[in-house]
């Protein structure tokens, strides 16, 4: 049965969107639940805002450069997405950390994937320091965006095994094409079944 009012959804890019892409395909089927609504971005010129363009969804950009301060940034960007009403905001590959303005105005409606297990591997070379470090297994991770870096309460977690050949490249393609079947699954679920967070644990269900 489909969600009468489907869940808003603003999306956050800085590259290629293939996560975006996933989301938007996904929204494509009315039992999904959610449609996204926006795609910000903090840079132009990206494949994820073309992505958005070609789906008819409403695009902006706000660089951190274009502001006085990153703080000045953050509370534009937030202004920005407050105005799509988001019921949940997901972090895509964006490549900057969001600050008080957006933890003050959607705390615990923010998710954003992490290319490992967390807690290991936190920050942006998540493969490649567990390819050095020699791991048997990595994955992915869906997590709620807190204060912290790669900190926040778990979503959802998907194993990878590494393999012997592994390079850093072919291991995070691999991680990649989990991760979007990840966020596709799982924001659908918080969409449609809701969730709560108790401590560090997120459940499923209202």
């Amino acid at each position: 049965m489909s969600n009468p009012t489907p869940a808003r959804l603003v999306v956050l890019v800085s590259g290629s969107g293939t996560n975006l892409q996933a989301l938007i395909d996904a929204a494509d089927d009315p039992s999904y639940g959610a449609r996204v609504v926006a795609v910000g971005a903090d840079r132009d010129d990206i494949e994820g805002l073309v992505r958005a363009e070609r789906a008819g969804i409403p695009t902006f950009v706000k660089k951190v450069g274009q502001f006085t301060s990153r703080e000045h940034w953050d509370r534009a960007m937030a202004e920005t997405v407050a105005g799509f009403e988001p019921d949940l905001l997901v972090l895509a590959g964006f490549m900057k950390l969001v600050g008080g303005e957006f933890q003050s105005r959607f705390g615990g409606r923010i998710v954003n994937t992490h290319p490992a297990l967390s807690p290991s591997f936190p920050g942006m070379h998540g493969p490649a320091e567990a390819l050095a470090y020699g791991v048997k297994v990595t994955g992915c991770t869906l997590f709620v965006v807190d204060e912290g870096v790669d900190t926040g309460p778990i979503v959802a977690q998907e194993p990878v095994r590494v393999e012997d050949a592994d390079t850093v490249e072919s291991l995070h393609e691999r991680i990649k094409v989990v991760e979007r079947a990840m966020l596709v699954d799982s924001v659908g679920r918080m969409v449609r079944e809701g969730f709560t967070i108790d401590g560090r644990r997120v459940r499923f269900g209202t």
